[in-house]
């Protein structure tokens, strides 16, 4: 590792060695024109005359050649020869760069790279040199600083605004700032921002100094190959030379050979702004890097160069602060007094001629040639921007300084939102972009969606949402696969990890992503009955169908690899008429089921490709998903709020990520991945959760209604489906989640005390169910019931529907009262009537307690408790050669409830019967079953045989009856006091494997060695695991086998080496009876103590798998239950052949089935509590807020006697102030960039300024970027 680490230090050695070089005076010229006869030269020649690039002869380097003799001009040489640099200056390998620490920054550590390069270095490779080896982030502006050079002071307010405005701009933008880089004039105003209000990674200050190497003070220190320098950046005041800032990042050292002369670096300068300015601002954009040029006060060779950067092509911005003195202030008078005439009034023509002259020092000439080139500059005025500090309704100076971008470059619409879009800048394209009749290029917007969705802007998302994009025509197949092939890493690759996974193949390389993977893959996170839209028959052929069209479309140009799926991007060069295939969140259905649903979304399986496209129904669920599978949470909590069923998105990216986070690990991935996995989790998790509590506080029966109601978008789940299929405890465990399962358990009747021995008693005495208690019909309308128990409902009592809107037939019937059936009777007696009224009434009564899930526990529990008797019985008994009625009705009871097991396999959710199996076995009681009703048919296929065989089928028996006993535990579990001890046992067993096995090497170790030393003859046999085992394992309970430890007592020969047995014995009970079981004893109570504050939640959790254990098995116990079973064979054939089997499969399950205005209303109540709920967190942080203000203005009364802001404040209802003065240091929030909550800073009492404490914001510029989760201000569109 170490020597790949020094090979790529060489490599970069090496690289800017052969790249950049620097420059030497190899020729000493004379810059004194007086002729110097001394021959050799004297040394006060050597030490008064200097070069023309201003070296003295001493300072040149005559390695090859010598220093001259003369300093006349030889025969037939011009005295005149000027000094060139072409001519006169060697190029050379650089010698100085590495990394530059300066000294003078006791508060923070400043370091910066540095580079000696040449004058007439190559741009490319100086951009080469900062994006490769100094690992620069690709810039997406280019800030260039100009101005004086010299010290000068700006007005308070003007450094302020400068300071601020620069490096918010560059850090909301990642901007580049490009300064002279040297400790004076406006370089060192930068620096001072850079150290106010700058980062301190040296990644993110991306401050660049261009500065001449010759003017540097003590520059030598700086020469040395990949070194790292301390600098000190205080030099003499009494030198000419100038000193680095130490508060920039990077320096580029220009090199002409000079000493002492400014200036060489410009040319170089104007190049690599040239050259950046080429480069891409993204990688999806052809935006070339904006550039604005910031002027702040300078000299008259300011003027030269802002009308180089508005006269070229194209024209560079430039931004100049009026206020900060001399030529920028020369640039904003001339600016404004243009503004309708270019001419100025010979009067105040002649006054700014005066002024020119003050301020430069100038002569009249000299002023004239100054104000013809202002006048240039204003020939370009749209390219100038005037920036007051002063004025009132000024904007911010970051936004005006990116608002300049737009305006000089003459930018159209689309490429400034893309400007804004790569800066990641939403307020800038609200303001100056998305205005009102501004003109769009077709589909300019989609693709502005589509790459703020792939930049992961979230808040571009959001403005463009907000502003009118539709979903429904942005969103097609080739987006949403181009969106899910974006190559984005790691998140990539794990992707890919999955599909193989799914596949059970490895891609190729390059291999593109359809949607039918993406099904594929979203059914094997979720798992279970879950099938996803993307994988269903009508998708995959409508999307067969587009396939097979774009293939005819392109063979002309090019070979079709779709099939292979080998094309990387072939979404662009579609035109847009071609993308308009969508598809529907719906299964196919039947047309008679269509006709009665009465739901517009339900569309049919087979639309015409050429027709018009059926619309997207769950948008936002699409794009949803993708933003969880892609990782990006900020993005996927920005989509959760939109469109509908909210509570539904939560609890599926919780389980998406729990799945990906075990998938993780189970991939032996990186360990902060699934970490990450699981964080996400939690955090969809916890909304979930607080919205589940927001709506029970507000209606607790809607509340219910959305754990159950059938999710259309998500293969028919329901919320409370998707939380126990994820591990989601709290949720499972609130309070609305318990108040659900308790009328799920106790089901139509009303009881609320001794409710176990009325049911025993109504099922011992089936009258006394007439007299019970029921629930009446709106008391149940938010309990949700199984397929049977509402068609029963249905064919019992006509005159109510199974659910409103769910047939309007039936309702209408209910409505116009008797049918025509019952009117063609003729008249019938009241009396006639009103017993068939009461019959239906007592047939109802009977299905409903006979289907009442604790009324199944009770029955099948006392039904089980008969057949352990029966089964005791049988087995206590000698064994005849025939079975008794009791071992028939023991083989009954065991039979029918293998076919009860089976059943339960085959109607489980999984499609695939190993997936049916994996999940059933995956459960410890159905293990423990299927060992029971192994074990007994093997015991009773060998008790029909004589002996020996019987007696094997009779101990069979004997066993088998252990595991029956056993699961009386299982029926414990449901109790809520027995419960909890049950899941702690479970715990402890589960957790303990570790701690036996210890005890097991222990043991071993002892019992092998013992019966070693005391039987050292013995011969093969299957007895020495058994004396091996025996009497080591029951010394761990105490039995020490005190007669057995002197095996020589009885006068019995001793084996050799016997004497060292009881010493084994008393180490083995030493760490076997003292150490392991007390560590097992103490792991024991730990668990407990732990278990003891969680195994209530534990236990309301599994609370949930013995309700629906109940729910779905059919009421009759065994053996009884056979006649079930033959009445649900019955059935389905009767459903088969009728079929609307596929209808059956879409109602089966515990799913409450609304109409579509009922569904509408839940909606509505759903979106309202999502609403509250975020009212509720705006409220919490406003309400902390003000206590900590009021806290620290009661910290202030203390310490200042009462002034600062008061109690009275907070509570009048004149608003309260918090702000910023103008004078003011804020801190590194006080941008608006960063926590919207954050920039909150006290403003001191000013006189005459109003109250201290006033509100002071900014007019038309918001407090903060929008935030990912801020309340929705208006009613979510369904798009």
């Amino acid at each position: 590792m170490l020597h790949v680490f020094n090979c790529s230090a060489m490599s970069r050695k090496s690289w800017i060695e052969e790249t950049f070089f620097k420059r030497e005076c190899v020729k000493f010229i004379p810059s004194s024109r007086d002729l110097h006869r001394c021959i050799p030269v004297c040394q006060v020649c050597q030490n008064l005359i200097r070069c023309c690039c201003g070296r003295l002869m001493g300072e040149h380097s005559w390695q090859e050649s010598l220093p001259p003799m003369s300093l006349s001009p030889g025969p037939g040489q011009d005295v005149e020869e000027d000094w060139s640099m072409e001519l006169h200056t060697k190029a050379s390998p650089t010698n100085a760069y590495g990394t530059i620490d300066f000294q003078d920054t006791a508060t923070r550590v400043c370091r910066a790279k540095f580079v000696r390069v040449n004058v007439d270095s190559k741009p490319e490779m100086l951009l080469q040199l900062m994006l490769r080896e100094w690992q620069m982030e690709r810039p997406k502006l280019l800030l260039t600083v100009h101005g004086g050079s010299e010290n000068f002071t700006l007005p308070p307010k003007v450094k302020q605004a400068f300071s601020k405005g620069l490096i918010t701009a560059a850090l909301s933008t990642g901007a580049w700032i490009l300064t002279d880089g040297i400790n004076a004039g406006v370089s060192k105003y930068v620096g001072e921002a850079v150290k106010t209000f700058g980062g301190h990674d040296l990644r993110k200050r991306n401050t660049v100094g261009i500065t001449p190497w010759g003017v540097i003070d003590n520059n030598t220190d700086l020469i040395g190959r990949d070194v790292f320098r301390p600098y000190q950046p205080l030099g003499n005041p009494l030198s000419k030379r100038a000193c680095l800032n130490g508060f920039h990042s990077h320096f580029l050292l220009v090199d002409d050979g000079t000493l002492g002369k400014h200036g060489c670096q410009q040319g170089l300068r104007r190049k690599l702004e040239k050259h950046i300015q080429l480069q891409k601002i993204h990688p999806r954009l052809y935006q070339g890097v904006p550039v604005v040029c910031v002027v702040v006060e300078g000299g008259p060779a300011m003027v030269s160069t802002v009308l180089d950067y508005v006269s070229s092509v194209p024209p560079v911005p430039v931004f100049v602060f009026e206020g900060s003195g001399r030529a920028a202030d020369l640039l904003a008078f001339l600016h404004k007094q243009t503004a309708i005439d270019r001419q100025l009034e010979a009067d105040i023509k002649e006054d700014f001629l005066v002024r020119i002259e003050e301020v430069f020092g100038a002569e009249r000439a000299e002023a004239s040639q100054l104000y013809d080139l202002l006048l240039q500059c204003m020939d370009h005025r749209q390219s100038i921007t005037i920036f007051d500090s002063e004025s009132e309704d000024q904007m911010a100076p970051d936004a005006a300084i990116l608002t300049t971008t737009f305006k000089g470059t003459k930018a159209g619409p689309a490429e400034q939102l893309s400007m804004a879009l790569a800066w990641d800048r939403a307020d800038i394209a609200q303001k100056d972009v998305l205005v009102h009749r501004q003109h769009w290029k077709v589909g300019s917007l989609e693709q502005a969606m589509l790459d703020a969705l792939v930049m992961d802007r979230v808040s571009f998302v959001k403005l463009l949402i907000d502003n009118g994009m539709t979903m429904s025509r942005f969103l097609t197949v080739d987006r949403l696969e181009e969106l899910y092939n974006t190559p984005q890493g790691q998140t990539d690759r794990f992707l890919h990890h999955l599909v193989e996974d799914v596949k059970q193949t490895s891609l190729p390389i390059g291999y593109r992503l359809s949607l039918i993977d993406i099904g594929m893959v979203i059914e094997y996170l979720i798992g279970g009955a879950y099938r996803s839209t993307y994988t269903r028959k009508h998708f995959r052929a409508a999307y067969s169908r587009l396939q097979d069209k774009e293939g005819r479309r392109d063979s002309s140009t090019s070979l079709s690899k779709q099939r292979r799926g080998l094309i990387l991007n072939s979404s662009r060069g579609r035109s847009l008429q071609d993308l308009h295939f969508f598809r529907t969140a719906q299964p196919y259905k039947p047309k008679e089921q269509d006709a009665s649903a009465g739901s517009s979304q339900e569309i049919a399986a087979s639309p015409d490709i050429d027709g018009a496209p059926p619309p997207f129904s769950f948008n936002f669920n699409d794009l949803f998903v993708w933003a969880v599978l892609h990782q990006r949470q900020q993005m996927a909590l920005f989509l959760w709020q939109h469109a509908e069923e909210a509570l539904a998105r939560a609890t599926v990216a919780c389980k998406l990520y729990r799945s990906m986070a075990f998938e993780a690990r189970q991939s032996s991935m990186d360990d902060n991945i699934a970490e990450r996995f699981k964080t996400y989790s939690l955090e969809f998790g916890q909304l979930a959760v607080d919205v589940l509590d927001c709506a029970f506080r507000q209606n607790e029966q809607m509340a219910m209604k959305l754990l159950t109601s059938e999710m259309e978008a998500w293969s028919h789940f329901t919320c409370l489906q998707m939380a126990v299929s994820s591990c989601h405890r709290p949720f499972v465990s609130h309070s609305c989640t318990q108040t659900l399962l308790t009328d799920l358990w106790t089901g139509p009747l009303n009881m609320r005390k001794n409710s176990f021995l009325k049911i025993i008693l109504s099922l011992l005495l089936p009258p006394a169910i007439l007299l019970l208690e029921f629930k009446s019909k709106a008391e149940m309308c938010h309990v949700p019931q199984s397929h049977e128990a509402m068609r029963f409902g249905r064919d019992s009592v006509k005159s109510v529907p199974a659910h409103r809107g769910a047939d309007p037939v039936i309702s209408q019937d209910a409505e116009r009262g008797p049918s025509f059936h019952d009117k063609r009777l003729g008249p019938v007696s009241e009396t006639v009537s009103s017993m068939t009224v009461h019959c239906q009434s007592w047939i109802t009564r009977l299905y409903e307690f006979y289907t009442a899930p604790v009324v199944k526990f009770w029955f099948h529990t006392m039904s089980y408790l008969a057949f352990l008797m029966l089964f005791s019985y049988v087995v206590l008994v000698k064994m005849g050669d025939q079975p008794s009625v009791q071992e028939w009705l023991v083989i009954a009871y065991i039979l029918s409830t293998a076919v009860e097991k089976t059943r339960e396999v085959l109607m489980s959710e999984p499609r695939k019967l190993s997936q049916k199996l994996k999940i059933w076995f995956s459960e410890y009681w159905n293990i423990s079953d299927f060992i029971a009703i192994l074990l007994f048919l093997a015991g009773l296929a060998m008790r029909w045989h004589a002996n020996p065989y019987r007696t094997a089928g009779r101990i069979s028996y004997c066993l088998d009856i252990i595991f029956w006993f056993v699961r009386v535990m299982d029926l414990l579990a449901v109790n809520q006091h027995a419960g909890p001890y049950l899941t702690m046992i479970t715990k402890m067993t589960r957790n303990m494997f570790f701690i036996v096995v210890m005890m097991a090497i222990v043991l071993l170790s002892f019992g092998v060695s013992r019966k070693a030393i005391l039987s050292p003859d013995e011969e093969p046999s299957w007895s020495l695991a058994r004396d091996v085992l025996s009497q080591p394992y029951w010394m761990i309970y105490g039995e020490v086998y005190a007669t057995e430890i002197d095996v020589c007592d009885d006068g019995v020969p001793c084996p050799p080496a016997s004497f060292i047995t009881p010493f084994l014995q008393a180490v083995y009970m030493f760490f076997q009876y003292i150490i392991m079981v007390n560590i097992l004893i103490a792991f024991f109570n730990n668990i407990y103590f732990d278990m003891a504050s969680t195994s209530n939640k534990l236990w309301k959790y599994n609370r949930y798998r013995y309700i629906m254990t109940y729910q779905e098995r059919p009421w009759l116990p065994p053996p009884l239950i056979v006649l079930s079973h033959m009445t649900l064979a019955l059935r389905a054939i009767y459903r088969r052949c009728r079929g609307d089997a596929e209808r059956e499969e879409r109602g089966s399950g515990l799913k409450l089935l609304l109409g579509h205005e009922d569904r509408k209303k839940l909606h509505e109540f759903e979106e309202k509590c999502v609403e509250a709920y975020f009212h509720e967190k705006s409220d919490g942080l406003h309400s902390s807020q003000i206590k900590r203000i009021k806290a620290t203005a009661e910290r202030g009364d203390v310490h200042h006697g009462g002034g600062g802001l008061r109690e009275g404040h907070l509570h009048s209802e004149q608003p309260v102030r918090v702000g910023q003065s103008a004078g003011s240091t804020p801190g590194p929030f006080s941008s608006g960039r960063g926590h919207p909550h954050s920039a909150l800073c006290f403003r001191q009492p000013t006189s005459g300024g109003g109250a201290a404490g006033s509100m002071s914001t900014r007019p038309g510029v918001p407090a903060h970027p929008p935030s990912q989760l801020d309340p929705p201000t208006q009613k979510w569109s369904r798009l």
